[in-house]
């Protein structure tokens, strides 16, 4: 799963890794998930690129048959995991919706930026990884996804997405290849 190109100009999106989210279980473990996006974002910050940290902040709108949830969520749900280091260079996007792009500023503010190519880590490989991947394919952004660096709740499910689904909408790659390409 190599990475073929790095633009001059790229960003790392990390998807929902805020404490109601990290909180529920996944198929792979979530502080694993944590750490690696928390490497990618000290190297993305170190070379001067884009680091975005999205949290979800309310459900999607419109019916879905998935029932309510069987969890609850700490009051807290939506804060950033304090390991993330936010820095006021970090650009937060508060989202109501899975993808971080319908209803949000964040298109704007990369292309202010001059960003032609995404990186995306998160939760959940299904859900607001996917939609963001597909919404940032539709906008012209070089995507690629660092399959090491997201998990789901259902590891068939994260399985079939970066096996399936991923290579359609972006190059598929790992923490270690991305963090070997960046330049120094």
């Amino acid at each position: 799963m190599p990475l073929s190109t790095l633009d001059t100009t790229s960003a790392l999106i990390v998807i929902d890794l805020q404490k109601g989210i990290v909180a529920i279980p996944t198929a792979h473990p979530a502080a694993e998930i944590v750490g690696r996006s928390v490497q990618l974002a000290r190297a993305f910050r170190e070379r001067g690129l884009p680091v975005v940290l999205v949290n979800v902040t309310a459900g999607a709108p419109g019916r879905t048959d998935a029932g309510p949830h069987k969890f609850s969520f700490p009051d807290d749900w939506t804060d950033l995991v304090p390991e993330l280091e936010q820095r006021p260079s970090d650009i937060l996007i508060s989202k109501q919706r899975p993808g971080a792009f319908l209803g949000t500023s964040l298109d704007e503010t990369l292309r202010r930026r001059g960003v032609t190519q995404i990186f995306l880590t998160g939760i959940a490989t299904s859900a607001g990884v996917e939609s963001t991947a597909r919404s940032a394919r539709d906008l012209g952004y070089n995507v690629v996804l660092v399959a090491d660096a997201m998990t789901d709740r259902d590891a068939e499910v994260h399985r079939y997405y970066v096996e399936k689904i991923f290579p359609r909408n972006g190059e598929v790659t790992t923490t270690e290849e991305v963090l070997v390409q960046l330049p120094g």
